[in-house]
């Protein structure tokens, strides 16, 4: 399956994910800020797109960044279980 394709029908097309989201569907054992704050000490390596140049705008992720890195974490679950498996 095509993780971006996945990702349009989950999001209903939408292009830019709002951050929020992602954090509660991908990363559900963070809070916001934390997750937030992990992503700016550079622990999560997923690109965060500003609306505009405020530091209050609307922050989110796009689609193509968000299968990138989901398809990065599962080529390394799968590196490690091959691993364990002797395969």
């Amino acid at each position: 399956m095509n993780t971006q394709f996945l990702l349009l029908a989950q999001y209903s097309g939408k292009t830019i994910i709002p951050v929020q989201d992602v954090c509660k569907d991908f990363f559900g054992h963070l809070t916001l800020q934390k997750f937030l704050r992990k992503h700016n000490s550079g622990e999560i390596d997923l690109p965060i797109v500003r609306i505009e140049d405020s530091q209050k705008c609307a922050r989110g992720v796009h689609l193509i960044d968000l299968a990138h890195y989901l398809d990065k974490r599962r080529n390394e679950a799968t590196k490690e279980n091959n691993a364990m498996f002797g395969r």
